[in-house]
């Protein structure tokens, strides 16, 4: 599949029209409703090989976010041999008690891998977590950058936003 069929496919299977609240407060009249292309073995595996591209060299570790990033980063893994963790919103509070589940956190070089990107909140409240542990990360990587200010909200903490498409390129297909 090529990147405009990959685009095509994606809007196709995840673009909805309505009326929805979205996780940045905002209320929008079109979705992209990630779980639609992330149960789509197919789909989610183009996806995963088109993304091994946009990672930076010497990566230790890829951090995966609750819920939408976990499918992404677990296929991204298996595109790349990069070890992946499990990041949750919030560490639990029984068993290990752990932010992020899979692997080492102290030290490791991780990308973010999230699914859509509005305004970038979980990420930053996810990586503040993870850095607080002593993990160095400054690229996050995304399916969908909806444009709405996520990007610019990232650099505020010294964090590049590479995403697969932006939902410019989505519409355009």
């Amino acid at each position: 599949m090529n990147r405009k069929e990959l685009a095509k496919a994606i809007y196709e299977t995840s673009n909805i029209k309505g009326e929805f609240l979205l996780r940045s407060g905002v209320t929008s009249n079109e979705y992209f409703d990630k779980y639609l292309f992330e149960a789509q073995p197919h789909l989610l595996k183009e996806i995963s090989e088109a993304m091994v591209s946009l990672l930076p060299k010497n990566i230790d570790a890829l951090a995966g976010l609750e819920m939408g990033g976990i499918p992404v980063v677990t296929m991204l893994s298996q595109a790349s041999g990069i070890p992946s963790l499990f990041v949750r919103k919030k560490a639990k509070e029984y068993g290990t008690r752990k932010v992020a589940e899979g692997g080492k956190i102290e030290g490791q070089k991780m990308v973010i891998i999230e699914d859509v990107v509005t305004s970038g909140g979980q990420i930053l409240l996810s990586a503040k977590a993870l850095r607080e542990q002593g993990a160095l990360i400054d690229t996050v990587l995304c399916v969908i950058d909806r444009e709405a200010g996520g990007k610019e909200n990232l650099q505020t903490e010294n964090l590049e936003l590479r995403a697969l498409f932006t939902k410019s390129e989505l519409e355009k297909a």
